[in-house]
């Protein structure tokens, strides 16, 4: 980075990469294919930390929670190295070539969680008149996009601020447009004469008179049970 800030990015060869770290030019190339590579040398690894987990999720977790927490891997990667981050942040909004693949690194992503939600859709509480693979795709997209909005809203100030708190504000943004097909069966269907669903579901709601009842797992998500109390209001 160094280097690329000092001669430019197409003026600096693998040459003086390896000289500069002190390694050999084979040694270089035993690493990574093309100087690009040396950019973005942690996509592959995140995405396989990514997959994990998805691969580990709770049974009873909302599919786009899961995909919410698989994303952040990805964050916590630029976040281990704010500055670095910053500054290839900044080269790749310079040249075009790195900018591609920082592209096709994000279209990736978007596949893994496409997949996983497609895989984790519940047609039974699903809207009428949607359709699954379209929904999947873009929910998946929905949520790289937010977490891309916040990654480089936080790059764009210099790499300080609690980034995984704006990326929970954002993620809850995205639950309430795109909350419902995946796995919501979890949430249980009230019962009838004031008694509180739960059953075997993560968290139910009813109503008698004026007070609002919610049951739970002990192990259901805090977001889930939020959002059951919201949407029962809502329903008022």
């Amino acid at each position: 980075m160094e280097l690329f800030a000092t001669k430019g990015y197409e003026a600096t060869t693998v040459d003086e990469i390896a000289a500069t770290a002190g390694v050999a030019r084979r040694t270089f190339f035993r690493h990574f294919r093309a100087k690009e590579e040396a950019i973005f040398p942690d996509h592959d690894d995140t995405l396989v930390r990514a997959q994990a987990v998805l691969e580990a999720a709770p049974s009873h977790e909302n599919p786009l929670d899961t995909v919410c927490r698989g994303i952040k891997e990805v964050m916590r990667m630029y976040a281990a190295s704010p500055k670095g981050s910053v500054e290839r942040y900044k080269l790749t909004r310079d040249v075009p070539a790195l900018r591609e693949r920082e592209i096709a690194s994000v279209a990736r992503y978007e596949r893994l969680f496409t997949r996983y939600l497609l895989g984790h859709f519940d047609e039974a509480a699903h809207r009428d008149g949607d359709d699954d693979p379209l929904l999947a795709e873009v929910a998946a997209s929905a949520v790289v996009t937010a977490h891309n909005h916040v990654l480089r809203r936080w790059l764009r100030s210099g790499g300080v601020g609690d980034v995984e708190a704006q990326l929970d504000h954002a993620f809850a943004i995205v639950r309430r447009t795109f909350g419902t097909g995946f796995g919501a069966n979890r949430l249980a269907a009230p019962e009838p004469a004031g008694v509180a669903a739960g059953g075997n579901g993560g968290a139910g709601t009813t109503r008698e008179d004026e007070v609002l009842v919610t049951v739970a797992r002990t192990d259901t998500p805090i977001g889930e049970i939020m959002r059951t109390i919201e949407q029962a209001l809502r329903d008022d």
